[in-house]
Order: C-alpha cells, then sequence, then structure tokens
C-alpha cells in the first residue's frame, strides 16, 4: 500500500512526513519505525492490514476509565513503532520480527460488533504509523455505527493527526515524562510533538493519559507536580493513568514501589480531579466525585456506574465528564 505523507527527494529518496523524525530513508531501506520503506522513490506501508494480535479486552485495559466503563472492545495491533524506548512492554512486537495474519476488512468488522464490542481499539504496537490503514478501518467502523479508540505514544505530525481525529471517539496518549532528556535517552524522541498532540487531540475527542512511573528516571515530586500542573492547563477533568513499572525489553530497573505510586497521585490530586494507579492489584480504582465523593462507577469487576445520573452526579448534581 502506498503511503501517504511523504515527498521526494533527489537520487530517489524519499522524506516521510507522518512523525516527528522526518526520516530521510533512501531506495531500499525503511525508516526508524520500520514499516515505511522507499521502493524505487515510492514510500510503502509494510503493515497494512497485517496483525500481530487481537483480542476482545475490557476497555479499561486500554486504560480508558471514562470512555463507555464496563464494556468490551475489539483490539488489534500490528508491528513497529517510531519510538524506541528501553522500557517497552510490547517490544516483541515493537522491536522484534513478528509473526503476522492478514484479515479481510469485513471479518475485522464482524469481529468488531460481536461478544458485546464497541468497536475497535487500535493498539498493542504504535498504531499511528499504521496510518493509512487506521483512517481506512476508521472510516468504515463509523459507518457501522461503532466507536474507534487509539492507544497512542502520540508521535505524530500535526497534519496526518488532524486528519485522523475525526474519526477517533478516545484516545489513550502515553506520556512517557515531563522531561526532554528523558525522551532523547530512553525512548529515542522528544517531548514537545506528545504535548503538541495531546493539546490538539483534546479539542477534538475524549482522552486520557497514562504515565509509567519508573522510580528514579521520571518520579520525582518535581516532574509528577510539573506534568500534571501541565495537563491540569488542559482540562483537569482529563483523566491521569499512572502506572507501576516492571522491568522490561531493555532497562532492568527494579519495580517502582506502592509509597512513589500514591505519592505521585497524591500530587497530582492537586491539579487533576481524576487520577488513578495502574499495575497495581486490589487498589482502589473507582471513580469518585470531586465535589463531594461520591462513588461514580465501581470497578472491583470491571466497571460499573452507580453514582451517574444524567451525566450528574447523583449525590451533588455535578456535570461529571464521561462517557457512557
Amino acid at each position: 500500500m502506498k503511503c501517504m505523507y511523504y515527498e521526494k527527494l533527489e537520487d530517489n529518496k524519499i522524506k516521510c512526513n507522518l512523525c516527528p523524525h522526518n526520516c530521510i530513508i533512501n531506495e531500499g531501506k525503511t525508516g526508524i519505525c520500520r514499516v515505511r520503506k522507499n521502493e524505487k522513490g515510492e514510500l510503502i506501508s509494510l503493515n497494512y492490514g497485517k496483525h500481530t494480535s487481537y483480542a476482545y479486552d475490557p476497555i479499561e485495559k486500554k486504560p480508558l476509565y471514562h470512555f463507555y466503563p464496563g464494556k468490551d472492545i475489539f483490539s488489534i495491533g500490528s508491528f513497529g513503532c517510531n519510538l524506541k524506548c528501553d522500557f517497552c512492554q510490547n517490544w516483541e512486537i515493537a522491536h522484534g520480527d513478528s509473526l503476522t495474519m492478514a484479515i479481510e476488512d469485513e471479518d475485522i468488522l464482524l469481529l468488531a460488533q460481536s461478544k458485546g464490542s464497541i468497536g475497535i481499539a487500535y493498539t498493542y504496537n504504535e498504531p499511528t504509523i499504521s496510518y493509512e490503514y487506521i483512517l481506512h478501518m476508521s472510516k468504515l467502523v463509523k459507518e457501522y455505527g461503532l466507536k474507534n479508540v487509539l492507544v497512542t505514544n502520540g508521535y505524530i505530525n500535526e497534519e496526518p493527526l488532524k486528519e485522523l481525529l475525526p474519526y477517533i471517539d478516545a484516545m489513550n496518549i502515553d506520556l512517557k515524562s515531563f522531561n526532554e532528556e528523558f525522551y532523547r535517552k530512553f525512548c529515542k524522541g522528544s517531548l514537545e510533538p506528545v504535548l503538541n498532540t495531546i493539546k490538539i487531540a483534546a479539542q477534538y475527542t475524549h482522552i486520557e493519559i497514562t504515565n509509567l512511573v519508573i522510580e528514579g528516571l521520571n518520579s520525582s515530586k518535581e516532574e509528577i507536580r510539573e506534568l500534571s500542573k501541565w495537563i491540569g492547563s488542559i482540562d483537569r477533568e482529563i483523566p491521569l493513568h499512572l502506572s507501576k513499572y516492571y522491568p522490561s525489553y531493555k532497562m532492568r530497573l527494579p519495580e517502582t514501589s506502592y509509597e512513589v505510586l500514591l505519592r505521585s497521585k497524591e500530587i497530582a490530586n492537586e491539579y487533576l480531579d481524576y487520577v488513578y494507579v495502574g499495575n497495581v492489584w486490589g487498589i482502589d480504582n473507582n471513580t469518585y466525585c470531586p465535589n463531594c465523593n461520591n462513588c461514580l462507577i465501581h470497578r472491583y469487576m470491571g466497571g460499573e456506574i452507580i453514582g451517574i445520573n444524567n451525566n450528574k452526579c447523583s449525590k451533588c448534581g455535578r456535570p461529571i465528564n464521561v462517557i457512557y
């Protein structure tokens, strides 16, 4: 499949304009993502319609806590990524040689409306590098009256992002740190494009943000405060998921302590109405009214709405930003 968002250069080179790397790709080579290849002066997508993983997942697993709580969604993923995070939890499909399967559009759509699924989540690897396929499928999904969810690192240029967003119903964006040096050293990318994606996406669709807390690297009180304060300056109702780090891929630092996660949550709560801790068994991840602390969504088994009536808290009447 021929790619969008590139320009031809001299000597059969290509400049890819999909993500902030803006790779200059020689003939026969791929960009950093490994899936956009220069074939005889044309940019070709190597993973169009090719899948490494699919499953029915609870929407909370994305994680999305304020978007159809308790519902399932059909999740699909391919291979490749435009970042190279040392702590990648899906490195086998992001950077390894994975077996793929081709699934017809009609079969994907049939699966997306089966078993109570509300639509499709594009996840597991970085979906935006499968741009042409995601754009194509998301249009079809909307025609079927289903929902599109994008689980992304947010590393995409503004023009392609704005073309895609009208078809996306919700996004979880992975904000890995609020520090440029962290992005350069541990992710081989940069911070500002991700912040720009968050600012733009918040204007178009429902967003939630995940921050993987790695103790000693991005867990300082100052960084958590700045990160939370920045998100709150956009909208303090944006849910933030502080996720526990476990050793993975190239990173072998000890897992993040429970105490650091709770401390981070306390700091974030000063600037945001909804802060959750992820990857920790048994922790209270119910949703509470920021005004009166009434339990709005109970998550002991999935997600059950118990305190919202007509998008308001059933106890105090405060408007609640949850899609259900």
